[in-house]
């Protein structure tokens, strides 16, 4: 027996250090990260809305499932990278109705702010030791 062809739609976010690949299924609305439950992943409520924001914006609550394989970064970096990454696959769901919403909400746009390396002769980024005249 073959297997039927399921449609789904692909993402890619990222946010400091962090990496998810999303994948959108037509479903009912379940958020599966790294094998885990949403609720099981994040502990925090406000983690779990962050995930949320671009389903919301677009009125899509419940229609899509989404699998998430996020590495890298901590647990705030990578729902930020989740939800970039939910934000573009559902433009490649439906581009003429999601994509001005989404863009005017600012959730296409990659946050590009990341940790400032280390530099030589200093003790993190920009802490000095101590300055001492004698």
């Amino acid at each position: 027996m073959a297997k039927k062809a399921t449609v789904y739609y692909y993402g890619t976010g990222r946010r400091k250090n962090a990496v998810a690949c999303v994948r959108l299924v037509p479903g009912k609305g379940k958020i599966t990260i790294n094998g885990k439950d949403i609720d099981e992943y994040f502990g925090l409520e406000t983690l779990k809305i962050i995930v949320r924001q671009p389903f919301t914006i677009t009125d899509t609550d419940g229609k899509f499932d989404v699998i998430v394989k996020a590495i890298g970064g901590g647990i705030s970096g990578q729902a930020g990278a989740i939800r970039h990454g939910i934000a573009r696959a559902l433009v490649q769901a439906d581009e003429a109705s999601y994509k001005a919403a989404l863009k005017a909400a600012g959730l296409l746009t990659r946050d590009a702010r990341m940790k400032e390396r280390k530099k030589p002769g200093l003790k993190k980024a920009r802490k000095a030791s101590q300055f001492s005249k004698r």
